[in-house]
Parts: C-alpha cells; structure tokens; sequence
C-alpha cells in the first residue's frame, strides 16, 4: 500500500510538472498584471482628468497599476474601438464620457463599434458640469449679453468644442438649438486643445466643464457666464445657471469605465466595487470636488440604464438640431 502511495504522489507531481512545461499555469488572481486603460482623447480633458485622479487609488487598492494610454482620433472612434476589440479579461478598460457611446452612432454613418452591444457599462464615476466661457475681448457679460450678440452677428462667434459628438459640443448644439442662435462651430482633437485655443484667442467661446478650465476663470483668461446644470455650483457660486436665462436648459454628463462586451459578471461587480471604494475614499473625493466632479456611485444595472436613456435623448437632439458629419 504506501508503494502505490508513492507511486501515486509521483505521477501526480509529474502531471503538474508536464502541464508547467507546457505553459499550462493554474489561474491567478485578478488583477495578475497591469491593466490598460484607454482614454480616446489626448490629456488635458474631463476623462484624462478624471481617470488620472481616480486610478491611482484603484491601482493602491488592487496591488497593480492601472495604466493610462490616451488614444486619440476620430472624435473618440479611434481608442473606443480599440477597446471594443480587445479581450473581456479586465485587462482593457476605458474612460469616456457619452462621446463614444450616445453621439457617435447618430454622427456617423459606419462605426468599427457596436455602441452598446460590444461594451459593457462597468462604473460611473463623475458628473460633469460645464461652463459658457468666453474669452476676455468678447464684450459679454452675462448669458443675455451673449445671446443678443450671437444674434446680432449669426455664425460670426467662434465656438470651439472637444470634437463633433463631445460633450463640449452637445453643449453648444442645445444652447443653439433652445436660444434660436446661430455660431460657427470649431472642432479641436479634445477638452485640452479646445481650451488652448480660446485661451489663445482663435476662438471666442466654448461651454466646457467647469473643472477643466476653472484655473483660466481664477486668473482672468477667460470669463464664466453660465454654468449648465439646474442649480448654481458652489465653486463658482456667484455665476448663474444658463437656464435663468434660457428656460429648460440643462446638461451633464458621467465620465464612466467601459470595458469589452463578454466579461463576466463576477469581474464587473469586483471592478464595479473597486471604483466605488475609490471614490467613497475622503483624499479623492476631495481632489474631485475641489475640480467640481461629483462622485457618482451606482450598480452596473443602474448605470446600463442611464446609459440607454442618454443614447435616446442625444438622438432626438441631433435629428431635431440638424446635425451631422459632413
């Protein structure tokens, strides 16, 4: 008996040493290596800001880094597919807001993406707020100062946004859609260059989210008019809301972790908590406060939903607004 004991132990340990030899490893623990998360516009905008404070957290948490690699182009196209390609391991993530997901399938023709059947709604994790700012020599002060200029000069105003299908440029396409003005529309390769470019006076407007431009507002190289959501924001407390001037105008956004359709739902809920823990933690949701990102917690199911609604609604904006890619 203890021969056959030996024997057996043996031809076990052999069995396991056969399938090491082979590349065959017993299965590791998520997160085994880093992750690669993709943000599909360059640094400097909501979603590059947002991830670059939330992920640090994320990667203290789960013992691996999670990694930012900014893919640009085709106003998010380019990244958003990538990650539609890639495996539902958890391994690949994205941060995006609703460019992606709600605006690019009512833009363009053709995607290399199914908007919602090849990603899965992971975890929100901001809301986003945006400003009506313009530059110093735009003699405007207030919302109504602006209007009647826009009205008396059609098409004249330069108005950059984050690319066609942005958030920063739903913003513009309601406010002219709801005032009955008319701007000239500049696209740029993201939040970042979009700002740079009103700072350098090439264009005279935007409405993009408070936190990204609120340094230029504090020094004076741009100047707030209003503000996009339904109440007056505390950072900027003395700023009215666009709506005052405007009845009915309201916009915000969630910048989000996306990853590839096909991941399990046990992985999703673990990312899910994960983003959680991190924003409920004091020292990042102070860095997110202090840039007017309100931490935004809910289940995948919840956010699956949202995310729905918002592709309808931004829908029926474009068709009613006329807009499209030429």
């Amino acid at each position: 008996m203890k021969t056959i004991k030996i024997v057996a132990a043996f031809t076990f340990a052999f069995v396991v040493g056969q399938w090491c030899v082979a590349g065959v490893a017993w299965p590791q623990p998520y997160p085994a290596k880093p992750v690669r998360v993709i943000v599909p516009f360059p640094p400097g905008g909501a979603n590059d800001i947002v991830a670059r404070v939330v992920l640090p957290k994320v990667s203290e948490q789960m013992g691996q880094q999670f990694v930012i690699e900014n893919r640009t182009g085709a106003g998010g196209t380019i990244g958003t597919a990538l990650v539609a390609q890639s495996k539902p391991d958890g391994y690949t993530l994205m941060v995006q807001s609703i460019a992606s997901h709600v605006s690019n399938p009512h833009l363009y023709k053709k995607l290399p993406y199914d908007a919602l059947g090849d990603f899965v709604a992971v975890a929100p994790m901001t809301r986003l707020v945006a400003v009506l700012s313009v530059h110093p020599s735009l003699p405007v002060y207030s919302v109504k100062d602006f209007l009647a200029l826009a009205r008396s000069r059609p098409k004249q105003i330069m108005f950059g946004h984050a690319g066609v299908g942005s958030f920063v440029h739903l913003n513009a396409v309601l406010l002219e859609s709801l005032a009955g003005i008319r701007v000239t529309q500049v696209p740029f390769k993201g939040g970042g260059p979009a700002i740079i470019g009103l700072m350098s006076g090439e264009t005279q407007a935007m409405i993009i989210g408070v936190g990204d431009i609120f340094e230029y507002l504090k020094s004076n190289r741009a100047r707030p008019l209003g503000v996009t959501s339904a109440e007056r924001i505390a950072l900027i407390p003395n700023v009215p809301t666009i709506a005052e001037t405007v009845p009915g105008y309201e916009s915000a956004t969630w910048v989000s972790i996306f990853a590839p359709a096909g991941m399990s739902k046990e992985l999703v809920d673990r990312l899910n908590t994960e983003f959680s823990n991190a924003l409920r933690d004091p020292g990042t949701a102070s860095k997110l406060s202090a840039l007017t990102y309100d931490p935004v917690l809910r289940k995948p199911e919840e956010f699956a939903v949202r995310l729905k609604a918002d592709y309808e609604k931004i829908g029926k904006l474009f068709r009613e607004a006329g807009v499209k890619l030429d």
